[in-house]
C-alpha cells in the first residue's frame, strides 16, 4: 500500500472517487490524503474562491494491506501511519523510509499524536482496544478495552479529551489526564453504519458530531450527555467527522 503525500499551504479536498476516503491531515506546509495511485492531482479550495492544483510529493511503501490513518508526528517531515496489516510505521520524509514499525497486533483504523513534540500516539484497533504508545518504547501500555471495534479517534484542542467511536453504537469520551472514560454517548436510532465510521468535537469542544448508519447525523451535548439535535438529509450511511 502507498500513502501519498502533498506539498501544499491549505487542506486539500480530493475531487473524485478516494480509494477509502479525503482524511484531510495537514500542517502548515502539507497534507497527508490516500488516494487511488492511478492519478497524480487533486484539487483545493479556500475562503478566498481560490483553486489550487496539487502534485505528489512522496509515496511511502511499506504497508502490506489498507493505510486508515496518518498523522504529522510533532514534525513537517516525520509522519506516524496506521493500517489494516496490523502495524502502526513512523516515516521520515527526507528519506522517504520507514524508521520505525511498532506491532499492534491488530487492524489500525485511526490514530492520532497527543503532544506538540510527537513522542505519544494513540491509536484506536479491531480488537477493541485503545493503544498508548511512547515513540521511545516498543510496545503499548494503559490500553483501554471497550465493548466493540474503534472505529475513530478524535482529540479535542486541549489535547485533553479523547473521541472514540465504536461499533458496539456508542461514542466515548475518554479524560487522557487519567486515562478515564468519562462519558459514554448513545441513543435510539443510532448505529455505527461500518468500521471506519467517524466522530468529531465541534471546534469549541462542546459537542460531539458522528453519522449514523441510517444517513442521519447525531448532535450531543458534551456538558448535558444529551441530544442537541439530529441532521437528516443523507440517503446513505453518513461516516464523515469534519464538524
Amino acid at each position: 500500500m502507498k500513502l501519498l503525500i502533498f506539498l501544499t499551504k491549505s487542506r486539500a479536498q480530493f475531487l473524485g472517487k478516494p480509494a477509502i476516503e479525503n482524511f484531510g491531515f495537514h500542517s502548515a506546509t502539507y497534507a497527508l490524503i490516500y488516494i487511488y495511485a492511478h492519478t497524480r492531482r487533486a484539487l483545493d479550495s479556500d475562503s478566498r474562491e481560490r483553486i489550487f492544483v496539487f502534485l505528489f510529493q512522496h509515496t511511502l511503501t511499506g504497508h502490506c494491506a489498507k493505510v486508515m490513518a496518518a498523522k504529522f508526528l510533532g514534525e513537517p517531515s516525520k509522519v506516524v501511519t496506521g493500517s489494516y496489516d496490523r502495524t502502526l510505521k513512523i516515516w521520515d520524509l527526507r528519506s522517504k523510509a520507514c524508521i520505525e514499525t511498532k506491532f499492534a497486533g491488530s487492524s489500525c483504523n485511526d490514530l492520532v499524536t497527543s503532544d506538540g513534540a510527537g513522542s505519544t500516539i494513540i491509536s484506536g484497533h479491531f480488537d477493541q482496544r485503545i493503544r498508548f504508545w511512547d515513540t521511545r518504547a516498543e510496545s503499548s501500555s494503559n490500553d483501554i478495552i471497550l465493548e466493540g471495534k474503534v472505529t475513530s479517534l478524535d482529540l479535542s484542542r486541549d489535547a485533553n479529551y479523547l473521541l472514540s467511536c465504536v461499533r458496539d453504537d456508542t461514542v466515548k469520551l475518554i479524560d487522557l489526564r487519567m486515562k478515564k472514560i468519562i462519558g459514554s454517548f448513545s441513543a435510539d436510532g443510532f448505529k455505527v453504519g461500518f468500521d471506519w465510521a467517524r466522530a468529531a468535537f465541534s471546534p469549541d469542544g462542546q459537542y460531539i458530531a458522528v453519522g449514523s448508519a441510517d444517513g442521519s447525523v447525531f448532535i450531543w451535548s458534551i456538558a448535558t450527555n444529551l441530544i442537541e439535535t439530529i441532521l437528516k438529509g443523507h440517503t446513505r450511511i453518513s461516516g464523515t467527522r469534519r464538524y
